[in-house]
C-alpha cells in the first residue's frame, strides 16, 4: 500500500476581511467557504426591535507557599462642568441646569447628570482642564516593547499554556524539550527553557502586581464561664488579602473599560416632555449613587470629582468534598462605574481581594454562643481591616488616571454588597429568619409592617433597648458592630443587593416551588403513584427539543448536585412538563413567578416594567395560596428568600438593574479564583499556592490589556475554531427535491408567503446549481441574554430535513437552507414548513402561544414555502402541550417535532424570546 504523503505546516495564514471576524485560513479555498457560509448568508436584526416584516419568521430550533504549578511535586480653576471620554455629551443651559442630551436612538433616551460630582478631567496635580484637552499617554513604553517577554509569540505562548490550557509543570517541561529538539538542528531554541523559566517571566511583569498580605486575629475575651478555654479560643486566624486601593486603581486605569464606564451619577429617561419616563440600567443610574453624590457635594472641595462605588461580594465555597471539607471564603471587589454587562462578562472588572478566615471547632462547641458571636465579629473586623486603605479617599479626593488616559479626582464609597441570605444575616447583624432589610416579624414577613432597617434606627435601638428585647422584638444582635460603621456614608442594611440567583432561581424556584410540587403529588396521590407521575414529568422534560444554549436533562430533573445553571435551565422547560398533573392555580403560580424572574433579569428596567413586576408578584402571592390550601404549607409563606422579592422594586430604583449585582457574578468567579487554582495546587497547604496562581493570572490579564491598548495584539494568529457550515449534499434543485421527498420543490411558492407582488407565473424557472447549508446565523440585540458585552447575540438556526403570527411574526420549521445564483445575484433561501396558531392569544394559564403544524385542508400535506433568509428574525423553541395522560415512551427529543400535534412557543427559553413573545 502506498504511504499517504504528510501535510506540511503552513505558517502563512490568510485573515478574513469581514469586519470584526478573527478567523484565519491556510488557503483561499477555506476563506471562500467561510465567507459564503458565515458572512454571505447571515442576517441581522436591528438593536431596537422594529415592527417585523410582513413575512418575518420565528423558527423552531430542533435541535505564598510552594509553587502550585510544580505539579509533578508532593502558584481647579473654574466651575464649568467638563466631560470627556465616551460618555454622552451635554451642555449647560443659561439657568445652570443640565440640557438633556437627546440621542438618535429610536426610544429618544436622554440622561440628567449630577451637577457637582460630574467627573471633570484634570492634570496629575488635580488642576481641572478644558474638556478638549488631549489625554497624556497611559504608558511610556514603546509599541514594540513586549517586556518581560522577548516577543509576541512568547507572550501568547505564556498566556496559552498558563491561562488557557493550564498545563502542568511537567507537561510544560516535556513540551519545551520536544520543541527544543526540533529547533536544535536550526540553531534555534523554544520560547521558554522549562516551566520555571515560564513562571519567572510572568512573575517579572511590571504591571498588575498587587502582592498578597496577611494579618492574624484571635479571640480576645476571657475564657468561658466554666474557666476551661476551648481550642477555638486559643487558635490564631489568618486572613490573606491584597490592597483593594491598588486593585481599584488598576480597574479605573484599565483601557478595556474606557468606552464602558460612567463618570457621574445620572438619571436616565425615555421619551420627551411630559411623556418621559424613568428607566434604570447601570449602578450609576440608580438613586443611591445620586444620593451619595448629594451628600459628598456638601463639601465644595469635592465638586468636579468622580464618585467610585466599591462593590463587594463574598461567599463560602467548597472545592472538594471527597478529600475532606475544603472550604474557602473569597472576598471580591468591583466598581460601580463600569457597565453591568462588563461586570457580568468578567472582563477583569471583578477581582478577588481576600480570603477570609473560617473559624472551626468541635461539634461540642459549635453551638457555643461565644463561638458564634466570635465568628461573626471576626468577619466584620476582617472586612474593616482589608478596606481601611480606601477610607482616606472617601472624604478627600485623590487623583487617578483612567483608562482613556485622563486624570480625575476620585472619591470612593462602599457600594452594594453581593451576598446570599445566610451571609446577609451576618452582614446585617440580625437574628436568623429575620429580614436584613426591614423589621417585619419572621412569622409574617410579607405583612408589610415594621419599616426599613437603617444604621441610625439600629444605633438608637441599641442605646435605648435591652439586648434581650432587641433580639426577640427587633431581630437585632446588639453585641455585633457592622464593618460599615467604620466608613462614611455606609449603611449595610441599605447596601445589601438583590440576589437573583439564591433568592429567585435557587431559592423560590428550585428549593420552594419545585419541592412543593413533589410534596403535593405525594400528598394527593400517595408515594407510589407520585413516583410514577414524577417519572412522567422527567420524561416530558427530557422530551424538550434541542435549542442553542439550552441544557439537556436526559434523565429529567432527578439529580442531587444542583448548580445555578441547572436551575436556570429547568425554569425554561418545567412549566409545560407539569401541566395536567397539577391544579390550574399551580400552573398560574409558576407562570406569574417565571414572568417575575424574567422581568427582573432584564438589562433595562423602566417605570412600566416596575408596574409589571408588582403585578407579577401580586399574582404569585395570590396563586401560591393553593399550596397552603392543600396542606403543603400549613405554616404559610414567611420565607426570607421569597420575602426578599418584595424589596426588588425599591432596590432597582436604588442600584439599577439587578443582573449587574447578582451573586451569579461571584459564584462564577469562584471557578477562576478558587476552584481552578485549587486543582492546580499540590493540595497540601493549597491556599498559598492558590494566591500565587491568582497573582500570575492577574499579571497576564494586565499584560494583555496593556499590549492591546498599544495596538500590539491586532490580527491575532490564535483564533477559536469554527466549523464550515456548508456540507456535502446535492448540487441542483431537482436532486434536492428528490432528497427531501418534495417532487414539486422547483415550483414551490405561493402568494400567501411571497414577499413581492410579482405573480409566480411571471417568475423565471430555475433548475440550476444550488448550495445546501446546515444552518444560518442570526444576530440580534439581546442585552439580558448571555451575549457579547455590547448586548449583541449571535445564534445559529439549524435546518433538519427530518422533521399565523405572534406580534406580526409567524412560526415555521426550517427543513433546508440553500442558495442559488440567478443573473449573477445570489439568493439565500430557506425551505419552511409553516406552523399555525391554535388561538389568537396566549394560553391564559401558561402565558405561552400555542401552535400546530399547518396542513393543506384537502390533501393534509404539509404547507411548505421557500422564503428569503432575510425574512427570518430568530430561532424559537417549541415545547409539547401535555394533558393528564402520560407521554408515550417512544417520543423523544429527536422525533417530538415530527410526532406531537400541538406545541407551546417557549417564551422562557431566553430573555429575547420573552420580550418578543410576551
Amino acid at each position: 500500500m502506498k504511504r499517504r504523503e504528510r501535510r506540511c505546516f503552513n505558517v502563512d495564514l490568510i485573515p478574513c476581511p469581514h469586519a470584526g471576524c478573527k478567523r484565519f485560513f491556510r488557503n483561499r479555498s477555506g476563506l471562500t467557504q467561510h465567507r459564503h457560509a458565515l458572512h454571505g448568508f447571515s442576517f441581522q436584526m436591528p438593536a431596537t426591535l422594529q415592527p417585523p416584516h410582513e413575512h418575518s419568521l420565528n423558527l423552531p430550533s430542533p435541535t505564598p507557599n510552594s509553587d502550585p504549578n510544580d505539579g509533578e511535586q508532593p502558584f481647579a480653576d473654574d466651575d464649568t462642568a467638563y466631560y470627556h471620554g465616551e460618555r454622552d455629551e451635554y451642555e449647560m443651559d443659561c439657568d445652570g441646569n443640565v440640557a438633556p442630551d437627546i440621542s438618535n436612538e429610536a426610544d429618544e433616551k436622554y440622561c440628567d447628570y449630577h451637577l457637582e460630582l460630574d467627573g471633570r478631567i484634570c492634570d496629575a496635580a488635580g488642576n481641572f482642564l478644558p474638556p478638549d484637552t488631549a489625554p497624556p499617554p497611559l504608558t511610556s513604553r514603546q509599541p514594540n516593547d513586549w517586556s518581560p517577554y522577548r516577543n509576541r509569540m512568547e507572550f501568547e505562548m505564556a498566556e496559552f499554556l498558563y491561562k488557557k490550557v493550564q498545563m502542568s509543570a511537567g507537561d510544560i517541561d516535556k513540551l519545551m524539550h520536544l520543541w527544543g529538539l526540533g529547533l536544535a538542528g536550526h540553531g534555534d531554541t523554544p520560547p521558554f527553557a522549562d516551566h520555571r523559566d515560564l513562571y519567572s517571566t510572568i512573575d517579572q511583569t511590571p504591571i498588575g502586581d498587587v502582592p498578597w498580605q496577611s494579618f492574624s486575629m484571635k479571640y480576645g475575651a476571657d475564657a468561658d464561664l466554666d474557666g476551661s478555654p476551648t481550642p477555638w479560643m486559643d487558635a490564631t486566624y489568618t486572613t490573606w488579602f491584597r490592597d483593594p486601593h491598588t486593585i481599584i486603581h488598576d480597574m479605573l486605569g484599565n483601557p478595556d473599560f474606557k468606552k464602558e464606564i460612567d463618570y457621574a451619577p445620572y438619571r436616565e429617561w425615555k421619551g420627551t416632555g411630559d411623556s418621559a419616563t424613568r428607566q434604570w440600567r447601570n449602578v450609576m443610574s440608580g438613586d443611591w449613587a445620586w444620593d451619595q453624590a448629594d451628600k459628598i457635594a456638601k463639601d465644595t472641595a469635592t465638586h468636579g470629582s468622580t464618585f467610585v462605588p466599591v462593590i463587594l461580594g463574598s461567599d463560602k465555597t467548597t472545592v472538594s468534598v471527597a478529600t475532606g471539607q475544603n472550604d474557602y471564603y473569597p472576598l471580591y471587589a468591583s466598581i460601580g462605574n463600569v457597565y453591568n454587562n462588563v461586570r457580568h462578562a468578567h472582563r477583569n472588572a471583578v477581582a478577588v481581594i481576600g480570603f477570609l478566615a473560617i473559624p472551626k471547632t468541635t461539634k461540642k462547641h459549635s453551638d457555643d454562643p461565644h463561638f458564634r458571636k466570635f465568628k461573626k465579629q471576626l468577619f466584620h473586623s476582617s472586612l474593616s481591616r482589608i478596606l481601611s486603605s480606601l477610607k482616606p479617599a472617601m472624604s478627600i479626593p485623590e487623583v487617578v488616571q483612567f483608562g482613556d488616559g485622563h486624570f480625575q479626582r476620585v472619591l470612593y464609597g462602599l457600594g452594594p454588597y453581593i451576598a446570599d441570605y445566610p451571609e446577609q444575616v451576618v452582614l446585617g447583624c440580625v437574628v436568623q429568619n429575620w429580614c436584613a432589610k426591614c423589621f417585619a416579624y419572621p412569622d409574617n414577613l410579607d405583612s408589610g409592617e415594621g419599616g426599613l432597617r437603617s444604621r441610625e434606627v439600629v444605633d438608637t435601638l441599641c442605646e435605648e433597648v435591652d439586648a434581650g428585647v432587641l433580639w426577640d422584638e427587633w431581630g437585632v444582635i446588639c453585641e455585633l458592630v457592622p464593618f460599615t460603621n467604620d466608613f462614611p456614608r455606609a449603611d449595610i442594611h441599605q447596601l445589601l443587593a438583590p440576589d437573583i440567583l439564591h433568592q429567585v432561581i435557587k431559592g423560590a424556584f428550585k428549593d420552594h416551588l419545585v419541592a412543593w410540587v413533589e410534596q403535593y403529588l405525594e400528598k394527593e396521590h400517595g408515594k407510589a403513584r407520585a413516583k410514577e407521575i414524577l417519572d412522567d414529568i422527567d420524561h416530558r422534560i427530557a422530551m424538550a427539543p434541542p435549542f442553542a444554549g439550552l441544557r439537556r436533562f436526559p434523565q429529567g430533573r432527578g439529580f442531587s448536585q444542583w448548580t445555578g445553571d441547572d436551575s436556570k435551565a429547568l425554569m425554561k422547560v418545567y412549566l409545560p412538563a407539569i401541566e395536567g398533573h397539577v391544579p390550574q392555580d399551580i400552573i398560574r403560580c409558576f407562570h406569574a413567578f417565571l414572568e417575575f424572574c424574567y422581568i427582573v433579569r432584564q438589562d433595562i428596567i423602566a417605570e412600566d416594567t416596575l408596574q409589571q413586576l408588582s403585578n407579577c408578584l401580586e399574582r404569585f402571592h395570590r396563586y401560591r395560596q393553593i399550596f397552603q390550601d392543600t396542606g403543603i404549607r400549613l405554616d404559610g409563606f414567611s420565607l426570607p428568600r421569597q420575602h426578599a422579592l418584595c424589596h426588588y422594586s425599591m432596590l432597582i430604583c436604588l442600584f439599577g438593574a439587578p443582573n449587574g449585582i447578582c451573586s451569579s457574578i461571584t459564584e462564577s468567579k469562584h471557578i477562576k479564583a478558587v476552584k481552578e487554582p485549587w486543582r492546580r495546587s499540590s493540595k497540601f497547604n493549597a491556599l498559598g499556592q492558590m494566591l500565587l496562581t491568582n497573582q500570575r493570572l492577574d499579571k497576564l490579564a494586565a499584560s494583555h490589556s496593556d499590549f492591546t491598548a498599544r495596538g500590539m495584539l491586532e490580527n491575532s494568529y490564535v483564533s477559536d475554531h469554527l466549523g464550515h457550515l456548508e456540507r456535502s449534499r446535492t448540487r441542483n434543485i431537482r436532486a434536492l427535491a428528490s432528497e427531501l421527498g418534495i417532487p414539486d420543490l422547483p415550483l414551490l411558492a405561493d402568494d400567501t408567503h411571497t414577499s413581492d407582488n410579482v405573480p409566480l407565473s411571471a417568475c423565471p424557472r430555475f433548475e440550476g446549481r444550488v448550495k445546501i447549508f446546515n444552518s444560518a446565523a442570526a444576530t440580534f440585540f439581546a442585552p439580558s441574554d448571555p451575549s457579547g458585552v455590547g448586548g449583541m447575540r449571535h445564534e445559529h438556526i439549524r435546518a433538519v430535513p427530518s422533521w399565523h403570527g405572534i406580534n406580526g411574526m409567524e412560526i415555521g420549521r426550517v427543513l433546508c437552507f440553500f442558495s442559488f445564483q440567478h443573473s449573477r445575484e445570489t439568493f439565500p433561501c430557506a425551505l419552511i414548513h409553516w406552523f399555525e396558531l391554535i388561538a389568537n392569544e396566549p394560553n391564559p394559564d401558561t402565558g405561552m402561544w400555542m401552535v400546530r403544524p399547518s396542513l393543506h385542508a384537502e390533501s393534509r400535506s404539509r404547507e411548505l414555502s421557500i422564503v428569503h433568509v432575510d425574512t427570518i428574525v430568530r430561532a424559537c423553541h417549541l415545547l409539547p402541550i401535555f394533558d393528564a395522560d402520560f407521554a408515550p415512551e417512544n417520543i423523544t427529543l429527536h422525533n417530538v417535532l415530527d410526532l406531537w400535534p400541538r406545541f407551546y412557543v417557549n417564551k422562557f427559553v431566553d430573555h429575547h424570546a420573552f420580550a418578543i413573545a410576551s
